[in-house]
């Protein structure tokens, strides 16, 4: 019963998304194994919506490592775990509570063990930089634990990539690209373990920045923003961008580009705030002032947009009656309202 509602919840999320975003592309899928245990590790920009961008489309139905101060809360405790979340400690989280990692190590371990999936963010938390940042050995543990305890475990690796156009920015695109399946067994050699895990680290580091846009000088992030912007990039095309950076790197100035605002866009976005503006100026009162972390920005905006919208519809249908004294009226301004956010998400 718990699986059939985890998947009616995941087609429902995933229906959801498709009305917030722009677009979404998924590549490589084909590439994900199937009846093996399998360990996806992703970039993580944009906290909780790499999540479940990941778990409505990848053909899996993975559990993921969550930080532990989220489930701190008694009824998101109740939650996080129907949607297979599985708490990670850190040493923010208090040095005593990294000894709570061992049961999330077993737990995982029994997991791959019955062929399921996992999904890990190896960088350790989210940020909004265009990069891959290092690794860190948390996956690396699972793994080993997990050979120790059945040795023949045949684990896959699959390096994911999931990339935003403008991740703060509405609307926005998103494609994630999944990479080819690394088996463990070819690095974890037990004659060099040592080595095996450092060459594996770097195999998976060296996948994740292939597919996802990777500005490696830290000093030059923001010159080479412009720059990327001025050529006007599609940064969901990360192969394309990478390109793109080589030959950048050779240019020492800004290309001079004219950029003319598109009336028609403008007018658009205009329509748009007019008809919406009771729930646009709540959210730009209420919410997006108490997001101090911008990572999280379009998180609560999406789960604002689920929440808020059905509501404001109700409302609009039922104050245009009540304006009227009729139903047909009512419906045929709320449907007009719904379809110009529709084509406004789509078309911008």
């Amino acid at each position: 019963m718990k699986k059939i509602g985890y998947a009616v919840v995941q087609m429902f999320v995933g229906t959801l998304l498709w009305f917030y975003f722009k677009k979404t592309a998924h590549h490589g899928l084909e590439n994900i194994p199937k009846d093996t245990p399998v360990i996806f590790l992703s970039n993580h920009q944009n906290a909780f919506l790499d999540t479940i961008l990941i778990a409505t489309n990848c053909k899996r139905k993975p559990y993921f490592l969550t930080r532990s101060d989220v489930f701190k809360n008694t009824v998101l405790k109740g939650i996080f775990s129907f949607f297979k979340m599985i708490p990670i400690y850190r040493i923010r989280d208090g040095f005593a509570t990294l000894q709570k990692n061992q049961y999330t190590f077993d737990f995982c371990s029994s997991l791959l063990n019955k062929n399921e999936a996992l999904v890990v963010f190896p960088e350790g938390d989210h940020n909004l930089k265009r990069k891959v940042r290092p690794l860190s050995k948390g996956f690396i543990r699972i793994i080993l634990n997990a050979l120790e305890a059945n040795p023949e475990l045949n684990i896959h690796l699959v390096p994911v990539g999931v990339n935003y156009q403008a991740a703060k920015n509405f609307p926005d695109s998103a494609a994630l690209y999944y990479g080819s399946a690394i088996s463990v067994k070819e690095f974890l050699e037990q004659s060099s373990i040592n080595n095996s895990e450092q060459a594996l680290k770097n195999h998976v580091f060296k996948a994740l920045k292939n597919l996802t846009t990777h500005i490696e000088d830290d000093a030059k992030y923001a010159f080479t923003i412009q720059k990327l912007e001025a050529f006007g990039v599609d940064y969901t095309k990360p192969k394309e961008v990478n390109e793109k950076l080589l030959y950048l790197s050779s240019i020492s100035k800004i290309p001079e580009t004219i950029t003319e605002a598109n009336s028609f866009d403008l007018l658009k976005k205009w329509i748009f705030m007019i008809i919406n503006f009771p729930v646009i100026l709540a959210w730009n009162l209420t919410i997006k002032p108490k997001i101090k972390d911008l990572a999280f920005l379009s998180t609560f905006r999406f789960a604002y947009a689920v929440v808020i919208f059905p509501i404001y519809y109700i409302f609009l249908a039922l104050g245009t009656y009540l304006f009227t004294q009729d139903i047909i009226s009512g419906l045929l301004v709320t449907m007009t309202v719904f379809v110009y956010n529709l084509f406004y998400t789509k078309t911008m």
